[in-house]
């Protein structure tokens, strides 16, 4: 058996597993580079073989890539037993995440699709979600002061920011209040939804919803010139795993604000004339009333501060306005 045959083989028996290459030198009786060149005549054979800095290689059964297997390998040991659901072509993950809350499903349960027939925006809005894409929901059992829960979403925009930059390599921004920009288009969008025992009328469980583009092949015209991506040569399940575990790590210190900062050097609006809409629309802003203002600031909580016209200022809040640049 030649040591490509070898390498396959080993690959193979641990399939959807990261096998590092220190692992397959010495269990073969190989060096590194022998290793290494295996792999890379592999991949011109066709074989998909994910590597992964610190974990190795993954031989994957499908392009889509992203596997229950692939993702507890990466995932630390605080997060390695996450209950996780990984489906083909749904209509929403957030919809699917709020009925296994309602049937129970506890605090980081998280809902992963390939593809989304109804993906869900902010404000009423559908998300174009064709296969290829990375969709999730994560369910949130709140422990903190529901006053608190408005700082969710930013939490998790700075989570999906720092994770394309970190497994990507795009530089990332955010525009208020929820959507990822890269390249001055919008690559990543977030959706937080609650869920509200009728019993106390208070919300026990928060579903937070990120899309993220990895491609605009197949888009729709009338998205290409708005619509952005986090294209190159990455791992989806490092970039799905870092996504988890960031926002995980992120609503759980919520008390204590530490991301606002980071939200606030990320901000495309801050300094920047916008125009505000106040009420919903879904695809003509003439709908509704709309004020030119300038953003001052993101207050500790989230909110944007605007300077309008007339002198006056306001702090807006996320669910009652929209912005465009």
């Amino acid at each position: 058996m030649t040591i490509k045959e070898s390498v396959l083989a080993e690959l193979q028996k641990n399939k959807e597993i990261f096998i590092s290459g220190e692992h397959l030198s010495s269990a073969l009786g190989v060096s590194r580079t022998a290793v290494w060149k295996a792999i890379n005549s592999l991949r011109e054979d066709g074989h998909l073989i994910e590597a992964v800095t610190n974990k190795g290689y993954m031989l994957l059964q499908d392009s889509w890539n992203v596997t229950e297997n692939s993702l507890r390998s990466l995932l630390p040991a605080k997060h390695k037993n996450l209950p996780i659901h990984i489906l083909d072509s749904i209509d929403s993950t957030n919809d699917h995440a709020k009925q296994f809350a309602l049937s129970g499903a506890g605090h980081g349960t998280v809902v992963i699709a390939k593809q989304q027939s109804g993906g869900k925006g902010r404000l009423g809005r559908s998300f174009f979600s064709p296969r290829e894409g990375i969709y999730l929901s994560i369910i949130i059992k709140p422990e903190f002061d529901l006053s608190k829960s408005v700082l969710v979403t930013a939490a998790a925009a700075v989570a999906a920011c720092e994770a394309i930059e970190e497994i990507c390599g795009h530089e990332a921004g955010i525009k208020w209040v929820n959507d990822i920009y890269i390249g001055g288009k919008k690559a990543c969008g977030i959706l937080t939804e609650g869920i509200t025992d009728f019993e106390t009328g208070r919300i026990d469980t928060i579903i937070i919803g990120i899309g993220i583009n990895t491609t605009t092949q197949g888009f729709p015209k009338e998205l290409l010139d708005i619509a952005g991506c986090v294209n190159g040569d990455y791992s989806r399940s490092a970039l799905t795993a870092e996504v988890i575990c960031k926002t995980l790590d992120l609503v759980d210190d919520i008390e204590c604000k530490s991301f606002i900062e980071t939200y606030k050097k990320k901000s495309i609006v801050i300094g920047k004339t916008v125009t505000v809409y106040k009420g919903i629309y879904k695809t003509d802003p003439g709908e509704v009333p709309s004020k030119s203002a300038r953003v001052l600031d993101i207050d500790e909580n989230g909110g944007l501060i605007v300077l309008y016209a007339d002198g006056t200022r306001e702090t807006l809040t996320s669910g009652e306005i929209s912005i465009r640049l």
